[in-house]
């Protein structure tokens, strides 16, 4: 057991990821990943059969074919990226971390259990999405919750709820941009695509929109450029209207109004995924340019860089203070 004199650690929590870009793979994880009730909120009884009888059979295969685009050699990218976070942070805080997904593996019970093998009674899970939803942050605290169950006894946690405004996140969203546009030069918009949610459940209650229009409205003012910062929602599933403006609807219209140099950064995604990596550097771009759009450049998500372990870092010292 290493030395760890006020027993405190880390769970950074993701959403997880497939664990091959296979057909098999990907259906283990999309099942469990859309079983959850706090992702799809329809009745099971209508839910389930849809999901394993045409979903999933369908769905799967495909998906596995975009992993595999975007699959590296170590590994899944979210995988990739949440490893190297957790080892810079653990360098950096001089702290145990260790990882723990909501779907699949290494599984947010198991990275509780690591910490506590290590010596740690308290814990503060850190899920890594900036702006809250019930869809991710709360389901990281039910699928806990649930794994905990039979455990006889608990050590202490302590909950980030989000940071979709904390002043060094925006710094070093503003300071990935600015990176870019010493290097690329300016574009004629930036774009902040938004993981979408259904927008009945912003209607009933979930903040996530209005999460990620406060990180928009902090990113446009920490830059303060003459460069129109517009945010939209991707990723969108099913027929039911999601949050809007549609990140793929409005990229084929951006070059009818004269948008023909483009931008895009993803901030509710704190590392580079399938959705980031094939859905917006590939799919998107697509979009943009068979509708007339000339340059279209996507801005990679912070994932390990020195700014985003520093913010969080800061984050983890103040949650963990006094403890």
């Amino acid at each position: 057991m290493e030395n760890n004199q006020n027993k405190v650690g880390v769970l950074l929590a993701n959403l997880g990821t497939p664990e091959a870009p296979t057909a098999k793979a990907v259906k283990a994880f999309l099942g469990e990943f859309l079983h959850d009730k706090r992702v799809v909120d329809m009745t099971r009884w209508l839910w389930c059969p849809l999901l394993h009888g045409i979903i999933l059979p369908v769905r799967s295969p495909k998906v596995a074919k975009l992993y595999e685009s975007v699959w590296m050699e170590e590994g899944s990218p979210l995988m990739v990226y949440s490893k190297r976070q957790q080892a810079a942070l653990e360098a950096k805080l001089n702290m145990p971390v260790e990882l723990g997904m909501t779907y699949g593996s290494p599984s947010l019970k198991s990275g509780v259990e690591a910490l506590t093998a290590r010596g740690c009674e308290k814990i503060l899970v850190f899920p890594l999405y900036p702006q809250y939803s019930r869809t991710t942050t709360a389901a990281i605290f039910d699928k806990l919750a649930k794994s905990l169950k039979q455990q006889p006894a608990l050590p202490e946690f302590r909950f980030i709820n989000h940071y979709y405004s904390e002043e060094d996140y925006i710094e070093a969203l503003a300071q990935s941009v600015e990176a870019h546009w010493e290097q690329n030069g300016k574009p004629d918009m930036l774009v902040c695509s938004y993981h979408g949610i259904p927008k009945r459940y912003a209607d009933n209650g979930d903040p996530y929109a209005s999460h990620c229009e406060g990180t928009t409205s902090k990113l446009a003012a920490r830059l303060n450029t003459d460069v129109p910062v517009k945010m939209t929602f991707q990723s969108r599933f099913g027929r039911e209207e999601w949050l809007q403006p549609y990140t793929d609807k409005t990229l084929e219209v951006l070059p009818s109004e004269g948008i023909e140099r483009l931008d895009i950064i993803t901030p509710a995604f704190s590392v580079d995924c399938l959705e980031t990596l094939e859905e917006i550097a590939e799919q998107n771009r697509d979009a943009f340019m068979e509708a007339g759009g000339k340059e279209y450049n996507y801005i990679p998500c912070l994932n390990d860089a020195p700014a985003h372990i520093e913010m969080m870092c800061h984050l983890v010292e103040r949650h963990t203070k006094g403890w």
